[in-house]
């Protein structure tokens, strides 16, 4: 019997409705289709939205709210609106990379001069860092800025940066300009007038502006400010207390009280009113200033400093009979009486020459101490004045070994002692 190749009416109408569901099921993958695809238009939109605001507030960081009102109250952090979506993007992002924002570049810790220019956005500043070695990457500096909300609080002028900083560091540093530092050390023995050169040459303060607040102390202030400057003699200047060591000043400072008042804590933390009385020798205060610059000055080997003062002092006491009164006769006062620019410490051709210097400071002249300190002493030359040896001595003289000296306690003595050591008497 040949077979049935025709369908029963039962068969053709299951495949009937089997086609029927596969028509239904067509319309409802097409819609899926399409809104996956509506959803992800909206996410590259809102994307591109996000990119293009945050370039546009990066360009107008500098443009000021024109009035308050424009901001709506009830709009708080958790708000969902386009500038808290965006936070919370960056947000999420920068934690991702969190890790990354305590990796210094290097681990060089000497400060580098920074300058960042008025009007200047985060963004360029970023990347001037990155160029400069102190950050390794500018966007996530920029993105860190941003989501702490420091980079409207970048301050204009100058910081000191090192490789060793890491970017939280950077950017809380560049919160605050900071003057350029420089290093300037004052030897032990300089005059106001040395100082103020050596200020001007590292662009401290201008050598004259600072001369004038040095010679006039009370129209500053600072007088009663500290007890050691408490019995300075009326009219006198800071010279003798500008204690002699290595600072770190600012370039440009506003003012001489900056550069004063860090030379003088100085001072009183090394020395004070208790280092200016107590000591063996009787002298305190002023005196023991003024004396113990002479030293300063004479002085070259430390051993020999309470030698020095020990003759000095020998000689303010009336007990050097061949001196013939309480004249120091010390050749420094001499020489800061007689010094000008280019030559503060001058130095005749004769000791004869020193008759003719017509001065308060010329201790061959007149005796006992000048009005003043000559110089600044160091820490060594004021304990040597305050505690000297305890000597006999009235002469000394330089042997030109080192700089080392001869004693004598007569006047036959120390003109032994010249013609020994090849000078004329």
């Amino acid at each position: 019997m040949a077979p049935n190749h025709g369908r029963t009416i039962v068969e053709r109408e299951a495949i009937t409705r089997r086609f029927d569901k596969q028509a239904q099921k067509e319309p409802l993958l097409l819609n899926l289709t399409r809104a996956s695809f509506l959803i992800m238009v909206i996410f590259v939109l809102l994307g591109v939205y996000i990119v293009s605001r945050a370039h546009l507030t990066e360009q107008f960081l500098a443009v000021e709210r024109q009035s308050e009102a424009l901001i709506d109250p009830d709009e708080g952090e958790d708000a969902l609106t386009p500038e808290n979506i965006e936070a919370q993007i960056l947000a999420f992002t920068l934690r991702l990379r969190e890790q990354e924002l305590v990796l210094p570049v290097g681990d060089d810790p000497r400060p580098r001069a920074f300058t960042i220019n008025p009007g200047e956005p985060a963004r360029y500043i970023a990347a001037r860092l990155a160029a400069a070695g102190f950050i390794n990457d500018a966007d996530l500096f920029n993105l860190y800025l941003r989501v702490e909300k420091l980079d409207r609080n970048i301050e204009a002028g100058n910081f000191m940066l090192a490789e060793s900083m890491t970017i939280p560091e950077i950017a809380l540093e560049l919160q605050q300009a900071r003057f350029e530092e420089v290093l300037v050390t004052i030897p032990e023995g300089f005059r106001a007038e040395e100082i103020a050169e050596r200020l001007a040459e590292n662009f401290v303060i201008d050598s004259e502006r600072f001369l004038t607040a040095v010679r006039q102390p009370q129209s500053l202030g600072l007088l009663d400010a500290y007890d050691f400057l408490s019995n300075l003699p009326q009219g006198a200047s800071l010279e003798g207390y500008l204690f002699p060591d290595t600072y770190r000043f600012p370039v440009n400072a506003s003012g001489p009280e900056l550069v004063l008042v860090s030379m003088l804590d100085n001072f009183a933390n090394r020395v004070g009113a208790e280092g200016l009385s107590g000591g063996t020798s009787g002298m305190n205060d002023h005196d023991l200033v003024t004396l113990a610059s002479i030293v300063e000055r004479e002085a070259v080997q430390d051993d020999e400093r309470p030698l020095i003062a020990s003759v000095y002092l020998n000689r303010l006491n009336n007990t050097c009979r061949d001196v013939g009164g309480t004249y120091l006769q010390a050749d420094p006062t001499v020489q800061y009486a007689k010094g000008t620019t280019g030559d503060w410490w001058w130095k005749p051709q004769t000791i004869q020459e020193y008759a003719q210097v017509d001065s308060l400071y010329n201790t061959y002249l007149h005796p006992g101490l000048p009005p003043g300190p000559i110089a600044s002493p160091g820490l060594r030359a004021i304990e040597a004045t305050s505690n000297p040896t305890q000597t006999t001595y009235c002469f000394f003289l330089a042997t030109g070994d080192e700089g080392r000296h001869v004693f004598a306690e007569t006047l036959a003595e120390h003109n032994q002692n010249f013609s020994i050591y090849g000078y004329q008497p």
